[in-house]
Formats: C-alpha cells, sequence, structure tokens
C-alpha cells in the first residue's frame, strides 16, 4: 500500500497490496492515528480503521481484540520519550525538561485531551494516568528521574516523596497548554520551577540549585 499525504496532515491509501507482519501492523497504526485525528475517540472504530487501512476488521481483531488494545497501541506509536537533561542542576534539568516538553507536546496533549475527551468519560480516567500507562514498564517518569539524580549529587535529601509531588511541575505546564491551548511561555516554566515546585521541595531560595 502507498500512503501518501494529502498536504493536511493525514494519509491517504493508494493502491492496495499483500501486506504483512510488522509493515501491515505499522500500516493499520498510522491508519489508526488519522482516524484519531479527524474523528476522535468517538469515530475510532475498527470499521473505520479497516476501511482506512485498506484491510478488513478480522486483522484488526486479531492483533488487539479490544478497541483499548489498538487505541493505546496507536498511541504508544506516536507519543515518543522526551529528552531528559542531565545538567547537573536540579533547576535547570526540571526548566530544561519542561522546555523540552513544551515544544514537543503543546499539539499533541492539546489534541489528545480533545480528541479523547470521550474516552476518558468513560473510563473514569485522566491524561496523565494514559500518559503514565504508555510509558514502558518499570520505567521512570522524566521527573523522577530529575529527582533522583539530584539525591544522587547531595542536593536534595533522599527522603519519601509523593508522585504528585514529584511530577507536579509537568502537571502544571500541561495545565496551561490545556487552558491557553498554546505553548507555555518561558516564565511561566521558570515560575512552575522556582516558586513552586522547588519551595515544595524544600530547597530555600537562597540555596536552589543552578541559580545565579
Amino acid at each position: 500500500m502507498n500512503l501518501k499525504h494529502d498536504g493536511t496532515g493525514s494519509r491517504t491509501t493508494g493502491g492496495a497490496s499483500r501486506r504483512r507482519g510488522a509493515a501491515l501492523a505499522d500500516a493499520i497504526l498510522d491508519a489508526a492515528w488519522d482516524v484519531l485525528v479527524e474523528h476522535g475517540y468517538h469515530g475510532f472504530t475498527y470499521e473505520a480503521v479497516a476501511a482506512r487501512a485498506g484491510t478488513s476488521r478480522p486483522v484488526l481483531y486479531r492483533r488487539w481484540p479490544q478497541r483499548d488494545d489498538l487505541l493505546r497501541a496507536t498511541l504508544t506509536k506516536f507519543w515518543r520519550l522526551i529528552e531528559v537533561p542531565d545538567t547537573g542542576s536540579l533547576r535547570e534539568d526540571a526548566i530544561g525538561f519542561l522546555r523540552n516538553a513544551g515544544d514537543d507536546r503543546a499539539g499533541m496533549i492539546t489534541l489528545m485531551s480533545v480528541r479523547l475527551a470521550d474516552y476518558f468519560r468513560e473510563t473514569g480516567t485522566s491524561l496523565t494516568e494514559l500518559r503514565d500507562s504508555l510509558l514502558p514498564p518499570g520505567h521512570a517518569t522524566a521527573f523522577e528521574t530529575i529527582v533522583a539524580r539530584a539525591v544522587e549529587r547531595g542536593e536534595l535529601p533522599d527522603l519519601p516523596r509523593t508522585s504528585r509531588v514529584v511530577n507536579l511541575p509537568l502537571d502544571l505546564l500541561r495545565h496551561d497548554m490545556l487552558v491557553t491551548m498554546r505553548k507555555a511561555p518561558d516564565e511561566s516554566i521558570v515560575e512552575i520551577v522556582d516558586e513552586v515546585w522547588l519551595p515544595l521541595l524544600g530547597v530555600r531560595e537562597g540555596r536552589r540549585p543552578g541559580r545565579r
């Protein structure tokens, strides 16, 4: 099958061909992504995906028995991990990661929040829970990694911290982007880290790592 772009970011199917294995799965997930982007979760059906991919519903059922299986496989393919800086400074790592997240995820987060609204209502879950489920098993979140490095360097004491506290900066950034529907300005990123997160971790004003 030829995948052609129509100028809107979506792919359209060209001439049919025999596809198997990884090539077939890849083509189906591409088609599934297009259906999700164009029609949201309500229109994310086996029928729609099979038609877009130029295949049959039984082919999809064999690989992904539940629609949730197909959705997660689709999101896993397109949800890329964001680079976590390693600057040697807790503050600079946090700000750097939020900048990377803002550059990479502004469109994705808005898209997922809007297009998956029906999914979140049906399942009673949130974008945060979905994001965490897409991480590889045992994979630490970005801010878990940032905090662990700071503890190893002696910037933070080795104390128990809740997941909510550790991952708060990304949650606040996501909230800003959802409210404004645009990339968060740099001053907002710095404020999240300096005025909210570092004090919550017990880092005092005059002793913030990397602060000039």
